[in-house]
């Protein structure tokens, strides 16, 4: 099977873990072997009730027995999309009030930037350095890492990037700009949280001069910082926000929410703005609306909170020179990025899966289910503490 995986399916990297897979259940995942692993990664962010949750799987099954794709996007009346944007509109603010779904969270990234272009009838989009928004050529070319983008340009022009926090950069959004979009917090750059009000701050300079803000929740949103959405804690309320990963339950999905009159405009001049074929797919909206009705109706989210204190309780140790995140988006830096490897490889082979993050290269990523118990907590970051006191730096 690993032959065949490496010839057959095209690769991400030059060195997969290429760990292959049995089945998976709540907090672990069993590979061919049956050996178990306990899941501190939840499929990057994406599994929000661990694997196969059964209210998902349930609700997947029910919707395969009624139909599957009968329609490209918006044209039907497909009970499982409408059931779960509404539920979503009910836990936002009034000026959320209409989504679009989509496949996956950079196509998200995508409809939201040409709604922003469409809107204002600007060009200027101002993103941050060191923010990661996915990798279609939109979401690309808001990426703020030149090394991930210079071997595929050009990219979207007239795209400028300021520094996340720094509010002295807040005067490069003008009336020239159509949007500002922002993580809530920086994800590849390494859970970098907004401080000081800077996330309110951005959102009156974009009032002042009509531009407007996106908001990337594809990492932190469903629950995972203690808030529903990341950006509650933050006393800032986007024009658009953008979700993914967690939403799915384990499934593909993307969505992007904003007031009827900006979502409106994608109807008309020109028709047909922005059209998806397999966007707000039944069995997938099924997934999603089982997943936010249990994150919205459990004490999940209160729990989140419980749960990242326990791990900075756990997480202590000579080696680990910072906890950044918040609730179960932590990020766990070493001194470098030689310990970080060897504790994420070591991790795996005693049963643990631990993750990067894409440009912090000394973060370890901890991002698993909402859904893990305080006991596979602890035994887990025992096995971080023992791999960490086996390495003697250099």
């Amino acid at each position: 099977m690993k032959e065949d995986f490496l010839t057959y399916q095209a690769q991400t990297s030059t060195h997969p873990l290429a760990m292959e897979i049995s089945h998976a259940e709540g907090s672990y995942i069993y590979d061919a072997n049956q050996k178990a692993y306990l899941d501190f990664v939840a499929g990057v962010s994406a599994c929000t009730l661990g694997h196969r949750h059964p209210k998902v799987v349930a609700a997947l099954k029910e919707q395969i027995d009624s139909y599957l794709h009968v329609m490209v996007y918006g044209e039907y009346i497909q009970k499982p999309a409408v059931e779960l944007t509404k539920l979503i509109a009910k836990h936002l603010p009034k000026s959320l009030e209409k989504t679009y779904l989509t496949n996956s969270g950079t196509e998200a990234i995508e409809g939201a930037l040409k709604l922003a272009k469409r809107a204002t009838g600007r060009s200027q989009i101002i993103a941050a350095k060191k923010a990661y928004h996915g990798n279609t050529m939109g979401s690309m070319s808001v990426m703020g890492f030149e090394e991930r983008k210079q071997a595929f340009r050009p990219l979207l022009p007239d795209v400028s990037f300021i520094g996340f926090n720094n509010e002295k950069d807040l005067q490069q959004i003008t009336t020239k700009t159509a949007c500002v979009i922002l993580e809530t917090i920086q994800g590849g750059a390494g859970f970098i949280e907004p401080t000081n009000n800077y996330l309110q701050k951005v959102e009156t300079r974009c009032k002042e001069v009509g531009a407007l803000l996106i908001l990337d929740e594809i990492q932190p949103g469903i629950g995972r910082t203690g808030k529903l959405f990341g950006f509650q804690n933050y006393n800032c309320t986007p024009d658009i926000l953008v979700t993914g990963k967690g939403l799915g339950g384990g499934m593909p999905i993307g969505a992007f929410t904003t007031s009827s009159a900006l979502m409106d405009l994608l109807q008309d001049n020109p028709k047909l703005g922005h059209i998806t074929t397999f966007g707000g797919h039944p069995v997938i909206a099924a997934a999603a609306l089982a997943t936010l009705k249990e994150v919205t109706e459990s004490n999940l989210i209160d729990q989140t909170l419980e749960k990242e204190a326990l791990f900075r309780k756990h997480l202590v140790h000579p080696l680990i020179t910072e906890i950044r995140g918040k609730g179960l988006m932590l990020a766990v830096l070493t001194p470098s990025a030689e310990i970080t490897n060897q504790v994420i490889l070591r991790s795996q082979d005693a049963g643990l899966i631990l993750f990067w993050l894409l440009f912090e290269q000394k973060a370890i990523r901890i991002t698993p289910p909402l859904t893990i118990s305080n006991q596979e907590i602890i035994e887990g970051c025992g096995i971080i503490i023992a791999i960490l006191d086996s390495i003697k730096p250099k």
